[in-house]
């Protein structure tokens, strides 16, 4: 009896363990589903791989404690740094079209010459988003604060020194590349932060505020207080400076190390970039992207390049509120970009995963290619407007505006009740 009543409860317990203990396929969709919940930070999920559930307290404290703009506290300071260094290169690209006058004054250049201040951007665009991946691992985020202020700050002294025209438009270029990689890196930072679309409205918001600071500022220096033109760029050169400062003060900590240590434990780059580039259905929506980056881009720096010619050749405006147009174009980008961010996530949650994944694969490199728009569309505005006029600025701008609708249209549609 003893021996039967022993087997009984063995038995009694095997059951009771084939009953409560879940397969071992049941444990790999189980983990595999809590670490999704965890990557889309989702506030609960059940724990399969210690067959119990975990508790909602310790998942919000860990909710809370994700990385974002004011935690851990360094951030706050890291995030400023992101936005000074925009403003930055809003001030630079903005500053193009309030120039364009005096510098074709200047130099007495054609309307297809001095495009080329758009068209020189666009090598150090270009190499930014070749060379974007390479120098996060070689240099960390530390030597990209460095690297971007450098560039700046180099470019705008040889512009102050107002040099031949062919070594004004190499200047250009190495402003473009200190553009290129500071763009890709502090977008694809704040991409990856908590309430990111909010951070990143304010990011690009800072690019406008840049934008309407330049003309502002370069138009009262040159039509009110009739200083030469280049004496802008002390302005320029000062900002520049502030933004080496206070990028390499507050990346310091984060050099190549802290990004190979990030990219190896999350084993997913090459993999995610050759997917979302090449195999379909990711590739259509990431070249539709650049696309659309590529046109959008290139249309805001036309107009706000080629603006204040316009104004003065064909409507006849004085030089002074000419240039005002253009801080007008630019302080609406601003505002729009500022509350864009509080909108976006009101688009349903495949949209902001979409987001979320590509800020972490691709958003750096689809920054720096949407910003070669900057240079090729607005080249292309010059070299119409020399054989045609100026006038046809309005009919091209038009005419790219259809197209990006046409492209916005081919994007895949996501119905906020699927998701």
């Amino acid at each position: 009896m003893a021996a039967s009543s022993t087997a009984t409860i063995g038995s009694y317990e095997l059951t009771s363990r084939a009953i409560y203990e879940p397969p071992a396929a049941a444990v790999r969709e189980g983990s595999r589903i809590l670490d999704e919940t965890r990557r889309l930070g989702s506030r609960y999920g059940e724990d399969y791989s210690d067959g119990g559930v975990e508790s909602v307290a310790a998942q919000n404290a860990s909710a809370e404690l994700a990385e974002s703009w004011k935690y851990p506290r360094q951030n706050v300071f890291r995030t400023g740094a992101a936005f000074w260094s925009l403003l930055t290169s809003g001030a630079n690209d903005a500053a193009y079209g309030a120039l364009i006058p005096y510098l074709e004054e200047y130099y007495n250049l054609s309307y297809i010459i001095v495009s080329l201040v758009f068209l020189s951007p666009f090598v150090g665009y270009i190499l930014a988003a070749v060379l974007n991946n390479t120098l996060h691992r070689r240099i960390g985020q530390r030597g990209i604060g460095i690297t971007c202020g450098i560039c700046h700050i180099l470019a705008y002294i040889i512009i102050a020194v107002h040099p031949p025209y062919p070594v004004l438009v190499l200047a250009y270029c190495l402003a473009g590349f200190g553009n290129g990689i500071s763009d890709a890196a502090w977008n694809a930072w704040i991409g990856n932060l908590d309430r990111a679309n909010e951070t990143l409205g304010f990011l690009h918001a800072f690019y406008g505020v840049g934008g309407v600071i330049s003309p502002l500022i370069a138009t009262n220096m040159i039509a009110k207080a009739d200083l030469p033109w280049y004496t802008f760029y002390y302005v320029m050169i000062g900002l520049a400076t502030i933004e080496l400062v206070s990028c390499t003060w507050a990346f310091w900590p984060n050099g190549p190390e802290v990004y190979r240590q990030t990219m190896d434990a999350s084993n997913e780059d090459n993999q995610g970039m050759k997917e979302a580039l090449f195999k379909l259905p990711f590739a259509r929506v990431t070249w539709l992207c650049a696309a659309f980056l590529l046109c959008y881009v290139g249309v805001e720096v036309s107009v706000c390049g080629w603006i204040v010619q316009f104004m003065i050749r064909v409507r006849k405006a004085e030089n002074y509120p000419a240039g005002m147009t253009s801080m007008g174009f630019w302080l609406g980008l601003a505002v729009g970009r500022a509350v864009l961010g509080f909108v976006t996530p009101l688009l349903g949650v495949k949209v902001a995963v979409s987001v979320k994944i590509l800020a972490r694969l691709l958003e750096g490199s689809l920054a720096a290619f949407g910003g070669s728009g900057a240079a090729i569309l607005p080249f292309a505005v010059g070299a119409i407007a020399q054989a045609k006029g100026v006038k046809t600025l309005q009919p091209i701008i038009l005419a790219f505006l259809t197209a990006l609708l046409g492209l916005w249209l081919c994007l895949p549609r996501i119905g906020r009740k699927q998701d």
